[in-house]
């Protein structure tokens, strides 16, 4: 006679858990279990038989008052081998009904036993998400725009109104699944249920098609929808407009829209998020005396910008807040102006002259710290 197996232990509960407690430990133990998760097929049937046992409320007294026999061993006074309070230590297949969302989310909808519900239910699925890609102007993407795009999507279909099946006919119960979505497969201990192949997990069959679309239920249509591009658009960003994907099947949500969009190159200005980069030629004396010049900002007029004496090629000077809007909250980013020194590629001898005496006025040696 095999030994006795404690439930409460399996389930890691103790004897004074309620109904709840039990159901919750039997979910953390079955995921964490389960043979499609990596778990042991005998582990995973240990726990299915201690949750079959203290889910029901007769068989748990049953059991805490007689305990549980394996291999036909009933216990004393209980009556002839293999009727015991249990049926003999048999398993019996749980009831996976309340189950459904636990393994529905854990191994991608297939599901379990008791799935009528959830077999009605895949008739109803979310529609697909489209993505497009949009190019718009440097200044488009800075102020925002609102552009057409044709969108290629599935559509409900106006002759069957979505239903797949010919006017004047309704689809029929699958005589496969019985209207439940779902088929067993497998026997014993360890049978599980699969989305039914005859009817795709519906339910249902269309015994006569829809003429324009094929039973499908829907068609696939060119539709231009217009699309608000808000100010500050990036170069890659992803934008989210919600229910404009393709239609939900069986009355679900539609889809999501994800546009791309995508900013064509400035002939100065140049995007970092929301700042906007500009490189100002500056002669030598320019750089060396210091000057005021008047540039150009994105969209808002020009300003005029103070170059300090003695300025050093690529020194950043900042425009606060003639940048890009910010699209995660409030604000405008700044417009940061890189000084580009510019060297003369030919001089007049008059030039060189003055240049050559100005070097020679230096007493400051510009490379002793690499010497």
């Amino acid at each position: 006679m095999a030994a006795r197996k404690d439930y409460y232990d399996i389930l890691g509960v103790s004897k004074s858990s309620t109904t709840d407690e039990i159901k919750k430990a039997f979910r953390k133990q079955a995921r964490k279990h389960h043979p499609d998760a990596g778990g042991s097929e005998e582990k995973f049937k240990e726990i299915n038989e201690a949750y079959e046992v203290l889910s029901d409320a007769e068989k748990r007294k049953q059991y805490d008052q007689f305990g549980q026999y394996f291999g036909g061993n009933a216990p004393p006074g209980a009556g002839a081998p293999g009727s015991g309070p249990f049926g003999g230590g048999q398993y019996q297949t749980v009831n996976m009904g309340d189950m459904g969302d636990l393994f529905g989310n854990l191994f991608g909808g297939g599901g379990f036993g008791g799935a009528t519900q959830a077999g009605a239910g895949r008739s109803a699925r979310r529609g697909n998400d489209l993505q497009y890609d949009v190019t718009l102007g440097f200044e488009e993407a800075l102020h925002g725009v609102s552009t057409k795009i044709d969108v290629k999507r599935a559509e409900k279909c106006a002759t069957c109104k979505g239903s797949g099946a010919k006017p004047g006919t309704s689809p029929v119960t699958c005589t496969t699944c019985n209207g439940t979505g779902h088929v067993s497969q497998g026997q014993g201990l360890f049978g599980i249920s699969r989305s039914c192949p005859r009817c795709g997990g519906t339910g249902r069959m269309i015994e006569q098609p829809c003429t324009t679309c094929k039973g499908k239920g829907s068609v696939v249509r060119v539709k231009p929808i217009t699309v608000n591009v808000p100010p500050g658009a990036t170069d890659g960003g992803k934008l989210r407009f919600k229910g404009k994907g393709e239609p939900g099947a069986g009355g679900g949500p539609a889809g999501d829209l994800y546009v791309v969009t995508h900013a064509k190159p400035h002939a100065y200005y140049s995007r970092e998020g929301a700042d906007v980069w500009l490189e100002l030629p500056v002669t030598l004396a320019e750089a060396a005396l210091g000057t005021e010049v008047t540039i150009p900002t994105p969209g808002d007029g020009k300003v005029k910008l103070k170059v300090a004496p003695g300025t050093q090629d690529g020194t950043v000077l900042r425009i606060a807040g003639k940048g890009a809007p910010k699209l995660q909250g409030k604000g405008v980013g700044d417009l940061k102006v890189r000084v580009k020194l510019v060297v003369p590629e030919k001089l007049t001898a008059e030039q060189q002259e003055l240049l050559k005496r100005f070097a020679s006025s230096r007493e400051d040696d510009v490379r002793a710290h690499i010497k």
